[in-house]
C-alpha cells in the first residue's frame, strides 16, 4: 500500500523501540509495543520537514500505516534507551543512490541539532524531577557519541570537542562517505556496524537530542 513504512520493533519487558526502517533517524519508544509504535507514529510530521530538509518527502501516513515486518528481542541497551538492534532490514544493499538517500538524511539530521543547539539558550528547562543536561553539555555528548559511532564504521576520528566546528565537520564528512558508498549489506570494512544501521543509530541520537533540545528549551 502506498504510504506503507517498514518497522522494526525491538522490546524487552521495559522498553519498546520503533524504528522506520527506511527512514534513519526515525525512531521512538514506548513501554510497550502500542506506546512505541504511538510515539513513532506522534513524530512523524517533525521527522517529515527532517526529511524534507534532505530534499525527500516523507509520505502522509496514519497510525495503521505503519507495517511492523521485524520483531527482535532487544538487549541491556534496548531497555536503557537506545535502538540497539541490526535488523535483518539494516543488512540490505544499497547502491550509490540508496547511500546518497541515508547519507542526506543523516546529514539533516545533524543539521536539525545544530539549528535546533543555534535557537535554544545555553540553559534548559530542566524534567519533570529536576534532571537534563544543559544545551552545550547535550552537543558534546552527542559528539562524543558521534566519535565513538564513527569506530564502529571502520573510521578514527581524532575525538574533537564540541567547539572545534572544523574538527566536528571532518569527522561527520568522513562518516558521511562511508554511509553514502554502495554496499552488500555486510559489516562496514574495519567496523561492526552495517552501513543502514549506522545512518538509524546516528540519525537517531541526533534527532532525539535536537527535539530533546527544541522541547525544554520552550516553556512549560
Amino acid at each position: 500500500m502506498a504510504g506503507t513504512i517498514a518497522v522494526g520493533l525491538e522490546s524487552t519487558p521495559k522498553r519498546v523501540f520503533a524504528s522506520a526502517l527506511e527512514w534513519p533517524g526515525w525512531s521512538r519508544a514506548g513501554r510497550d509495543e502500542a506506546g512505541a509504535l504511538a510515539a513513532l507514529a506522534a513524530c512523524a510530521g517533525r521527522y517529515a520537514s527532517v526529511a524534507r530538509s534532505a530534499g525527500i518527502a516523507l509520505p502522509a501516513i496514519a497510525p495503521t500505516d505503519l507495517d511492523v515486518v521485524e520483531r527482535a528481542a532487544g538487549s541491556a541497551s534496548t531497555a536503557f534507551g537506545v535502538p540497539a538492534v541490526i535488523f535483518l532490514a539494516d543488512a540490505g544493499p544499497t547502491d550509490a543512490q540508496g547511500g546518497e538517500r541515508l547519507a542526506a538524511l543523516v546529514r539533516a539530521s545533524w543539521a536539525a541539532l545544530d539549528r535546533a543547539a543555534e535557537r535554544a539558550p545555553a540553559e534548559l528547562r530542566k524534567g519533570p524531577r529536576g534532571g537534563g543536561r544543559d544545551r552545550d553539555a547535550i552537543i558534546a555528548h552527542v559528539v562524543a557519541a558521534d566519535t565513538a559511532y564513527a569506530r564502529q564504521m571502520g573510521i578514527r576520528p581524532a575525538g574533537p570537542d564540541r567547539g572545534d566546528a572544523a574538527g566536528v565537520g571532518a569527522a561527520r564528512a568522513a562518516m558521511e562517505k562511508v554511509i553514502g558508498a554502495p554496499s552488500d549489506g555486510g559489516s562496514i570494512p574495519g567496523g561492526r556496524w552495517t552501513l543502514r544501521y549506522a545512518a538509524r543509530r546516528i540519525a537517531w541520537h541526533a534527532l532525539d537530542h535536537a527535539w530533546e533540545i527544541e522541547d525544554r528549551a520552550a516553556p512549560a
